[in-house]
């Protein structure tokens, strides 16, 4: 952890992070008495630094015109933090690529790690959790749009497994490094 938030200093150090900074002193200052975020708030964390924070584990699923994504697409988490996966807009699921989960034909996720599938949701507002025990990379899906590249990637620790050094086999997500060096990638941002 501390050679993780040395790499990250010196980066933003190098490239005038001012940006990457923004929302650092957002709300989010532990659970909130046990209160779900309001999408705005969830927004809010997504969109700056945060990944292990309280609250700043949440990916939005949404359905935007023709577009369906996971924000955010890169999420650095630590091992037992919990992600909550949220319908913004649209029927969406998040599920790994562990062979035999879902339609998932091959393994994506950490060696040993429990494979997650949320199965569809569909009312806006609806969650699904996932703790994330074992160190490494985990790409996952959205079982209705898989062909249609909505997938994402979660660091877990420090990259590793099956999924490193490619691309997931319905579309892309930002490089493993990226994702631990901004902790936390938004669709915008990748797909921009």
């Amino acid at each position: 952890m501390e050679r993780r938030q040395l790499l990250k200093t010196a980066e933003l150090l190098a490239i005038g992070g001012v940006t990457s900074l923004a929302g650092c002193s957002s709300s989010g200052n532990g659970d909130g008495g046990g209160g779900e975020p309001t999408t705005t708030e969830t927004q809010e964390t997504t969109a700056g630094s945060g990944g292990s924070k309280a609250g700043a584990n949440t990916v939005m699923m949404v359905t935007e015109g023709s577009e369906y994504y996971f924000d955010p697409i890169g999420l650095f988490i630590e091992s037992g933090d919990t992600v909550t996966f949220e319908i913004q807009s649209g029927s969406h699921s998040a599920t790994a690529y562990k062979e035999g989960n879902g339609p998932a034909s091959v393994t994506r996720i950490a060696d040993g790690a429990e494979a997650f599938n949320s199965e569809i949701l569909s009312e806006q507002g609806a969650t699904y959790e996932h703790t994330f025990e074992t160190t490494g990379t985990y790409d996952f899906f959205c079982i209705p749009h898989k062909t249609l590249g909505m997938v994402g990637r979660i660091i877990v620790g420090e990259p590793g497994g099956p999924a490193e050094g490619s691309m997931p086999p319905d579309g892309d997500v930002p490089e493993s490094q990226t994702i631990v060096n901004q902790d936390s990638v938004s669709y915008s941002e990748f797909s921009g």
